[in-house]
């Protein structure tokens, strides 16, 4: 379901509504009040049988078409609903384990849309530059001849040679500064956390001691792969390295996918039967 196109042929839909009546069936409703108010002098004085036969002889001979009724009610919430969908905030719920740790299945997180600059819903054109993300922004965006929401961290910028080799991350031949955490469980290990410097973002990645391949129908070591980052795209990558189906997969993404940046969770609720809790709300690292 693409919500944004309902949203606005909704929108347009109220709003062409609203400008009919108001051009041709509002002065026609006045004249037959103005008509109505003529044969009953006694309309507007308190208690007379004028005043009480008044209304209801105005909802039988100008009442507001049940459409128009709903135009007036509904037309500006549409409208700020819009606004802030389409140029601030956005909500999204995660779908998958590919930002573990950081982001968990069944989180509700909140989408700035104007960081990277002002889109016009639907058509997503760009109107007004703001700025451009930066490494280590985790991002909301569609993947190349996707319409889904995806939400990975920024890793490569235009320019950057990528390589990702036995699990560790290099930028233009650096290393990607990382700690150890854990290994985990204790007793069979099966997977480590690491706190990863990219950018200005400390944060944990989950790196998988046994899986080596990620994403249906994808061939090769995703342990082992280079790219150098086209002018205008962006090299994405899940913190839950081993099971994310990233830029390792799909390829770059282009400047004109980007929707905005993730920055706060507000929820976690994993199943409708569950009970939502609010303890992990914050801010994304």
């Amino acid at each position: 379901m693409d919500f944004p196109l309902i949203l606005v042929l909704l929108t347009l839909l109220g709003a062409v509504i609203w400008i009919f009546d108001l051009l041709l069936l509002a002065p026609k409703r006045k004249a037959v009040i103005a008509g109505i108010k003529q044969q009953m002098p006694g309309w507007n004085e308190q208690g007379s049988d004028d005043c009480q036969r008044f209304q209801t002889v105005v909802q039988q001979q100008a009442k507001e078409p049940l459409a128009v009724e709903y135009a007036h009610s509904f037309l500006p919430v549409l409208l700020v609903v819009l606004v802030l969908r389409s140029f601030l905030l956005e909500p999204f719920q995660i779908p998958s384990s590919s930002m573990v740790p950081t982001l968990k299945v069944g989180d509700f997180i909140l989408v700035n849309k104007f960081t990277y600059g002002i889109r016009l819903p639907v058509v997503r054109t760009k109107v007004l530059d703001v700025s451009e993300p930066q490494r280590g922004d985790v991002m909301v965006f569609f993947p190349p001849n996707d319409q889904r929401y995806f939400i990975k961290r920024v890793v490569g910028l235009p320019g950057d040679k990528i390589r990702y080799q036995n699990k560790q991350l290099f930028i233009n031949g650096e290393a990607v500064p990382r700690e150890l955490l854990a290994e985990l469980p204790v007793r069979r290990k099966e997977y480590r956390l690491y706190e990863e410097q990219l950018g200005d973002a400390l944060h944990t990645i989950k790196v998988n001691l046994r899986n080596r391949n990620v994403g249906p129908g994808f061939v090769g070591d995703i342990n082992n792969f280079e790219v150098e980052v086209k002018p205008g795209h962006y090299f994405m990558m899940g913190d839950n390295r081993d099971n994310s189906s990233d830029s390792r997969v799909w390829g770059l993404v282009p400047e004109e996918n980007i929707v905005g940046k993730a920055f706060a969770v507000w929820m976690h609720w994993p199943k409708f039967w569950s009970i939502p809790s609010f303890s992990t709300a914050g801010t994304i690292e």
